[in-house]
């Protein structure tokens, strides 16, 4: 995979992320409660301080060099091709191109839901998948909605989560955006499931990148004009937003409270 492919859609795929968590945090919860439960795989105890949203970010000097390159790309090249999208696709057109590309990561979520220990919310998003496969003109049409049956979109990630990995260190990758260690780790097999890999051929794969990343990024232009007037560190801002959207996520909107993200401090070494 050459990196210049993938760069729009992964920026993009990062900044639904940040910018969806933003909007849906309550302004009274903490930003960051915890991502873990301690007792299962021993990251911490309660303590106060983690209603404050501190975050220890290690490697924050190398975050927020990334953080700049993304927002570059995203300023130079992502933000103007897809206002010119927007101003010469009609919007009918336009949700059939984000029903196709939800549809096909429908399938992907399917196993993530299984290997969760989800069965029935697996069988709901690979009847999802089928119903809009045949009926819905490969997914153009989203006539599973309309039935009942919900999306629960899952990722790699997210199954890692489950099975009690720690997220580890933030992270932010040059392309790719906010991320986790633990993400990070993950993404190799949803790239690997994403549609840029499940659709034809090599050679079209790249048009199917371009065409993802002007959708994405097309439903967040009023969000990111949105962040640029509230934030006023925007680096820290993003931040806390991807981690507690992933800890929700992960705990499906039930994370337990007061628990710091962080591995607890080693003991002092005795003399």
């Amino acid at each position: 995979m050459m990196a210049h492919r993938w760069h729009g859609l992964l920026l993009a795929f990062a900044l639904v992320l940040t910018l969806g968590a933003a909007r849906a945090q309550p302004a009274e919860s903490s930003p960051l409660p915890g991502l873990m439960d301690p007792d299962r795989i021993g990251l911490g105890t309660p303590r106060p301080a983690a209603a404050t949203g501190d975050v220890t970010d290690p490697w924050e000097t190398f975050n927020r060099s990334m953080f700049s390159f993304n927002e570059v790309i995203d300023r130079d090249l992502l933000f103007p091709l897809t206002s010119a999208y927007v101003g010469l696709v009609p919007e009918l057109m336009r949700l059939g191109v984000t029903n196709f590309f939800n549809n096909l990561q429908d399938a992907w979520s399917a196993v993530n839901n299984l290997l969760q220990g989800k069965p029935e919310q697996s069988t709901v998003m690979a009847m999802r998948f089928a119903w809009n496969s045949v009926f819905g003109v490969a997914g153009i049409l989203d006539l599973a909605t309309e039935l009942g049956l919900e999306r629960t979109p899952e990722d790699f990630g997210q199954t890692l989560g489950v099975w009690g990995f720690a997220p580890g260190n933030y992270l932010v990758l040059p392309f790719f955006g906010p991320s986790t260690v633990r993400d990070a780790a993950g993404l190799p097999l949803d790239l690997a499931a994403s549609p840029l890999w499940a659709l034809n051929d090599a050679s079209f794969r790249p048009w199917t990148a371009v065409l993802g990343t002007l959708d994405i990024r097309s439903q967040l232009l009023g969000a990111s004009a949105l962040l640029d007037s509230i934030a006023l560190d925007k680096y820290s801002f993003v931040r806390n937003a991807f981690l507690a959207r992933r800890m929700n996520l992960v705990f499906d909107g039930n994370p337990p409270e007061d628990y710091d993200i962080e591995p607890p401090a080693p003991a002092p070494a005795k003399p």
